[in-house]
C-alpha cells in the first residue's frame, strides 16, 4: 500500500489545496477506511468559504461511505473488505445527553470534516465501533447518502406526522428535502408539497413523490395552506416567517436548515403561532440509541430495498481535483445542484 494519498487540505477560508499527504495509520480500536464516495453538505459551503472549521489545517467532508482497508489492534466489529457508511459525529458517550441516548445533543463530541480530518481524501481513520456496516448489495454512492436521509427522518420523528397529515417541505429540491418528501410519503402523508426557489429543482421534487412543487410562496394560494407539518431544510432567513403563515391549527414547523442571518418573526405570524397553538422546534443531526440509531439503520434498510430513491438526486459525480472549485461555485450560486458527490477514483492523475 502506498505511503502517500491525495487529499483536499483546507488551510483557511478560500485556501483549499489538493496535496499529497501521509496515509493515516489505524491505532488501537480504529479502522483505516478507503473512501468510496463523499457528498457535499450545505455546511461545507460556509465552512470552506465563509466561517472556517474548528481547526486548521483540515481535510473537510463528512457525508461518506468507505471500504475497510485495515483494522487496528483489538478491532472485532469490522474487518478488511467490509462496506460501511460513517456517522460523522463521534459522541463522547459520557455527558448527560449521551447517557440518556440523545447523542445528537452530545456536549463534547468530535466530528469528521470540522473537528477531525474528514473524507475529501483517499483514506481516513476512525473508531471502528462507530461504523455502520451496509450490505454489499447497496451502492456505495447510496451509502454516502445515509447521513442526509437520516437527518430528514430524525426531523420528522420530532413531529406528529402520521397517516393523513398534510406536509410541506421547504428547500424541497435539496437532498435532505428530497428525502423528507419520501419519508413523509412512506409515513402516510395525504399530501406533500415542495417549496424551492430554484425552478430547475421542481422535477426532482416531483420525482421524489411531491404532489405539488412550487418555486414561489404565492403559488400556495392555489394549493391552500393549513399544513400539519412543515419541514424547513433551506436555512433561508425569510422562510420560518412565511412557513408560520401556512401552518394548520396545532401545526408543527421543524427547522433543519442552518441560517446565516438573524431570523425575524412578524407580528402577524407571532399572533398566528399563539392563536393556532402551533409549534416551532429544532432538529439537530440524526442520532439516537443504540448509536447511530433507528434513523441510520432504517435509512440503510430503505435505501437498500429501493423504498428510498437516491440516484435521481445526483447532479454531479467528480474527483477530488474538483472539490475546491465546485464547492466555491456552489457557495457563489454559480451552478445549480442537488447532490454533489466526490469519488477519489474519479480524480484525474
Amino acid at each position: 500500500m502506498a505511503e502517500k494519498m491525495t487529499a483536499v487540505v483546507m488551510y483557511g477560508v478560500d485556501d483549499i489545496r489538493l496535496e499529497q499527504v501521509d496515509v493515516p495509520k489505524p491505532g488501537s480500536g480504529e479502522a483505516l477506511l478507503k473512501i468510496a464516495a463523499c457528498g457535499v453538505c450545505g455546511s461545507d459551503l460556509d465552512r470552506m468559504y465563509k466561517k472556517g472549521p474548528h481547526k486548521l489545517p483540515l481535510i473537510t467532508g463528512h457525508e461518506f461511505s468507505a471500504v475497510v482497508e485495515e483494522v487496528g489492534e483489538g478491532v472485532t466489529s469490522v474487518k478488511a473488505g467490509d462496506h460501511v457508511t460513517v456517522p460523522p459525529m463521534l459522541p463522547c458517550f459520557k455527558c448527560g445527553p449521551c447517557q440518556q441516548g440523545h447523542f445528537s445533543l452530545c456536549e463534547n463530541y468530535d466530528y469528521y470534516g470540522s473537528r477531525r480530518h474528514g473524507a475529501y481524501a483517499e483514506y481516513v481513520c476512525g473508531p471502528a465501533d462507530l461504523l455502520l456496516k451496509v450490505p454489499d448489495s447497496l451502492d456505495l454512492r447510496a451509502a454516502a447518502m445515509v447521513d442526509p436521509a437520516a437527518i430528514a427522518l430524525h426531523a420528522i420523528l420530532r413531529t406528529k406526522l402520521t397517516v393523513g397529515s398534510r406536509v410541506a417541505v421547504t428547500g424541497g429540491g435539496g437532498p435532505i428535502g428530497l428525502f423528507a418528501i419520501q419519508w413523509a410519503r412512506i409515513m402516510g402523508a395525504s399530501q406533500v408539497v415542495s417549496i424551492d426557489v430554484t425552478k430547475e429543482k421542481i422535477p426532482l421534487a416531483k420525482e421524489a413523490g411531491a404532489d405539488e412543487a412550487v418555486s414561489d410562496w404565492k403559488d400556495l394560494e392555489d394549493i391552500g395552506g393549513g399544513f400539519d407539518v412543515i419541514i424547513e431544510t433551506s436555512g433561508a432567513r425569510v422562510v420560518p416567517d412565511l412557513a408560520v403563515s401556512v401552518l394548520a391549527r396545532h401545526g408543527e414547523l421543524v427547522l433543519i436548515g442552518i441560517p446565516n442571518a438573524d431570523i425575524t418573526i412578524s407580528d402577524s405570524s407571532w399572533a398566528r403561532l399563539m392563536r393556532l397553538e402551533a409549534a416551532i422546534m429544532g432538529s439537530w443531526n440524526s442520532f439516537s440509541a443504540p448509536f447511530p440509531g433507528h434513523e441510520w439503520r432504517t435509512a440503510v434498510e430503505k435505501l437498500n430495498s429501493g423504498d428510498l430513491k437516491w440516484e435521481f438526486m445526483i447532479t454531479h459525480e467528480l474527483g477530488l481535483d474538483s472539490v475546491a472549485e465546485t464547492i466555491r461555485r456552489m457557495y457563489n450560486r454559480e451552478i445549480h445542484s442537488s447532490k454533489v458527490i466526490f469519488m477519489p477514483e474519479k480524480t484525474r492523475q
